[in-house]
């Protein structure tokens, strides 16, 4: 199994580190070629303007759509979770549209209202994740199939959608490593 980091702009290198150091084998993809040798993606934050662009410019939406489709898992973290949404409150900017859910971009301010905080998070019911938001989106709708995984004060922060999982904030940002491998969970369940 080996995971797939967009490496378009972003944080990727967090989520390359927190997959080398679980011991899952990964690979930045930066064009087509790249993604057909992975078994499942994940979009990091970053700009997602930047990213959106930057993936049509390189065909990388169009493919990754169709890898979806086929039952590719994907993870998008803050800006990877604006990309993966269907609709984008007051944007028209380049997406994926693969989870049937509504974002609002910056939902908790500027970056110096970054801010962490700890969360129950549905598939663990043990302990809280520390959560790690930086110009963080909220979802505002749900659609039928979305499985709503966290909220903060009553937001939602972290929804699945079959093998699509989408949070608001960065786990790769801390050392708990336990959302990547419920997402490493769902690839499992694929391969």
């Amino acid at each position: 199994m080996t995971i797939g980091v967009l490496a378009l702009q972003g944080d990727f290198e967090k989520h390359a580190a927190m997959l080398q150091r679980i011991g899952v084998p990964c690979r930045e993809v930066r064009k087509v070629a790249d993604l057909e040798s992975v078994d499942a993606l994940i979009i990091p934050g970053g700009e997602s303007t930047t990213i959106g662009r930057l993936m049509a410019r390189y065909g990388l939406d169009i493919a990754i759509r169709e890898r979806a489709q086929q039952g590719m898992p994907i993870y998008g973290t803050c800006a990877g979770m604006i990309l993966l949404a269907s609709e984008i409150a007051g944007s028209s900017q380049e997406r994926l549209a693969l989870m049937d859910i509504a974002v609002i971009r910056n939902a908790f301010g500027s970056q110096i209202e970054s801010f962490e905080a700890d969360l129950p998070f549905k598939p663990f019911a043990d302990r809280p994740v520390r959560a790690v938001f930086i110009r963080a989106p909220i979802v505002s709708r749900v659609g039928a199939g979305v499985e709503i995984l966290s909220e903060f004060n009553g937001k939602v922060v972290a929804v699945q959608q079959g093998k699509l999982l989408a949070t608001a904030f960065h786990p790769e940002l801390t050392d708990d490593e336990r959302v990547h491998r419920y997402f490493l969970s769902l690839v499992e369940q694929r391969v």
